[in-house]
């Protein structure tokens, strides 16, 4: 089997040579003929060498009475002192290019790196599929649009944080929502990584912390507070250098280390023992790693905003104008769907906008002749032609890539639009050859009303003349936000995930206009009707348990009343209900907003977001880890997997307890009481893990 797959440093070089071409095509000209040129000249000394060789086997009698042999030696020598001249000089030339080439070094190992992440990301959703071919577009467009000058070392920069900016937001459009934290996390640790700003071991101890220690082989914890997971971390952290003290200061200022431990963000406060003003932000986060799983999150925040900017903490908004100018005839668009995540609506309201004919069809069995039919009059009329649920036929999306790579004519204002759910068998071409991305509402209250209100224009927010009505829809959009956010605390949030869309924001707003226009201005705004149709309709026609709707109409009870119109209304402190006359006013105001939102806003406990955290930052390194390269040790101790494992498993097998003496088990249940009902459930669990270490012995 032969491995086609391109390595790092084949791709870097390969990067570098595009880098060249680009910046310096005149230097990447010369090299080339320089390469030519060596060649030339090395396969001219070859035909002489060879020359020489058969006159020497052919020549009969004295050598030196030869003449043509010495007219050939003469010849040889002449021109074997010009190439060696030639390739002295060449060498030089060769030096002085290779000089200027490797300048433009971290652009290419940076687009190595940024390619291989996103190829790693396979790893976490086979969807996640990004060709070679759409790399390279991309970091030749990063090169022709960075900002240019002069300087090379400001040149290059630019061309750094353009690149990295550029496939960041690419390979997030096409992320679910809940791995885009991990692929920027990912990114910065990455690039910190190359750059030898953080160590192997570091990142590793990050992803793992002491999850490989055994608690009986360690030494002792010094405080019962403590849970085991912790101690066993700053074990394994204390291998490190600058926390090679860590044990002796925790267990000498135990007072100092709890009160730090125990406050709601200590990632906020001044660390004990004077590591505050000697750990930069990384290091920070390997500690606050180690003693607090629920801040790991917002730690990652900090690193983040430390080793790539703020920018990358923002969440974009999905732009399908955008997208739809970077597409052509011959490229599809592909939606990756999710609870309520289908982008049907926008793409028609899109194409209505643009005076483009839609035509779509939902797929499943026998929907391919129908499918097949659009698909051709559509690629001659040049409609737009919208597929969804493609994750039911399958087989016809093989056909579908072979028609938009073979159709030799076809119209130019034809797009193809897909959507469809995650499947292993979904054709890797099909993925690799388009354009993802994803639907889903943004985490976050901030990011969440950011996307809702670019989907609002001024004639809207001017549509009535009402003085409540710009507050009512503010308050709409942000009761949309609170009821989706819940979602992320599990059943904490809702008992029943329910399925909140863009719809049920539409229809409300909708709601809330048609109110206005009928209102009776002597009677003024019916907030009972205004809560039944939010609380009980729009929103309340999804909930189907008892207990989620009576928080459901708590929150439109307490939020649309007539305290909605008072100034000092808020939703919760630092979340006040703001009155603007233009949606750039409420931009800003959004973007303003706090950038992590605490439980309490939501309504629910600040413990609730303790668990939610812990699970995340759990689920995110996992994730990571799994993803990285299997490591072996044979390099460095000669030892083959096969050898590790069986040390591993003797090592299991040695912590096995001893086996339990039938009699002493007996003897030790009468000391406690005889057949009591616990000490009847004790034996069966005794005699359950006696099997257990049997089996394991066995």
């Amino acid at each position: 089997i032969i491995d086609f797959t391109v390595t790092m440093k084949g791709l870097e070089d390969q990067l570098l040579g595009r880098v060249i071409r680009m910046e310096k095509s005149d230097l990447e000209t010369e090299r080339l003929r320089l390469v030519e040129d060596v060649l030339e000249n090395k396969s001219t000394m070859k035909e002489l060498e060879d020359n020489l060789l058969e006159k020497l086997n052919s020549v009969e009698g004295s050598l030196v009475e030869d003449e043509e042999l010495i007219l050939v030696l003469q010849e040889t020598k002449a021109t074997a002192e010009d190439v060696s001249k030639k390739l002295i000089v060449a060498s030089e030339t060769e030096q002085k290019i290779n000089t200027t080439r490797e300048e433009y070094r971290p652009v290419a190992t940076r687009g190595s790196i940024l390619y291989f992440l996103i190829v790693e990301l396979s790893k976490v959703n086979v969807m996640y599929q990004t060709s070679l071919r759409q790399f390279l577009a991309i970091f030749d467009g990063s090169i022709s649009k960075s900002k240019p000058t002069h300087v090379i070392d400001k040149r290059i920069n630019n061309i750094l944080e353009y690149l990295t900016k550029l496939v960041w937001r690419y390979t997030l459009r096409g992320l679910y929502e809940k791995d885009k934290f991990l692929f920027t996390l990912l990114l910065a640790l990455k690039i910190d990584l190359n750059t030898m700003r953080i160590s192997h071991s570091e990142f590793m101890l990050l992803l793992k912390g002491g999850a490989a220690l055994d608690l009986n082989a360690v030494k002792p914890k010094p405080f019962r507070w403590m849970l085991d997971v912790i101690w066993l971390n700053l074990v394994e952290l204390s291998k490190q250098e600058v926390f090679n003290q860590l044990l002796e200061k925790v267990t000498e200022n135990e007072k100092d280390w709890k009160i730090w431990c125990d406050t709601e963000a200590p990632e906020q406060e001044e660390i004990p023992c004077g590591y505050n003003s000697m750990l930069d932000v990384f290091r920070k986060l390997l500690l606050i790693r180690a003693w607090c799983p629920d801040r790991t999150l917002s730690q990652a925040r900090k690193y983040i905003f430390d080793s790539l900017g703020a920018e990358y903490l923002e969440s974009t908004v999905l732009d399908i104008e955008t997208m739809l100018e970077e597409s052509d005839n011959r490229v599809p668009l592909i939606c990756l769907l999710s609870i309520g995540s289908d982008p049907t609506p926008q793409i028609e309201a899109m194409g209505k906008t643009r005076m483009q004919e839609v035509h779509s069809l939902s797929m499943g069995q026998g929907q391919e002749e129908a499918a097949r039919k659009l698909l051709v009059e559509s690629t001659t009329n040049g409609h737009w032609l919208l597929l969804q649920n493609c994750h039911l036929s399958l087989h016809f999306c093989d056909e579908i890539m072979q028609t938009v790579t073979d159709t030799e004519e076809m119209h130019s204002n034809f797009r193809l639009w897909i959507t469809t759910e995650k499947h292993v068998q979904f054709p890797i071409g099909l993925l690799q050859m388009s354009l993802k991305f994803t639907n889903e509402p943004p985490q976050g209250i901030r990011a969440s009303l950011k996307r809702t209100y670019a989907d609002i224009t001024q004639d809207t927010l001017d549509y009535s003349n009402h003085a409540s009505w710009p507050m009512l829809l503010y308050s709409v959009a942000f009761l949309h936000t609170v009821v989706q956010e819940r979602r992320k605390f599990g059943a904490l949030g809702w008992n029943v995930p329910y399925e909140f869309n863009q719809a049920d924001f539409t229809a409300s707003m909708q709601f809330i206009m048609n109110h206005l226009d009928d209102l009776d201005p002597k009677r003024g705004i019916s907030w009972n009707t205004i809560c039944f149709m939010l609380g009980e309709v729009q929103y309340g026609g999804r909930v189907t348990d008892d207990f989620d709707k009576r928080l459901l109409c708590t929150f439109t009870n307490v939020w649309f009343s007539e305290g909605l119109l008072q100034p000092e209304f808020k939703f919760y402190e630092g979340y006040p209900l703001p009155d603007y006359k233009t949606i750039d006013e409420y931009t800003d105001h959004i973007i303003n907003m706090p950038l992590q939102d605490i439980p309490e806003v939501f309504g629910l406990h600040s413990n609730a977001d303790i668990s939610y955290q812990i699970n995340t930052a759990k689920g995110i390194l996992d994730t990571i880890l799994s993803v990285q390269p299997k490591e072996s040790a044979a390099g460095k101790s000669g030892e083959t997997r096969e050898t590790i494992v069986y040390k591993i498993a003797d090592d299991m097998l040695r912590k096995l307890p001893k086996d339990y003496v039938p009699h002493e088990v007996k003897e030790a249940l009468i000391r406690l009481g005889g057949l009591l009902p616990m000490n009847i459930f004790l034996r069966q669990e005794i005699d359950r893990i006696q099997k257990i270490t049997t089996m394991g012995n066995f």
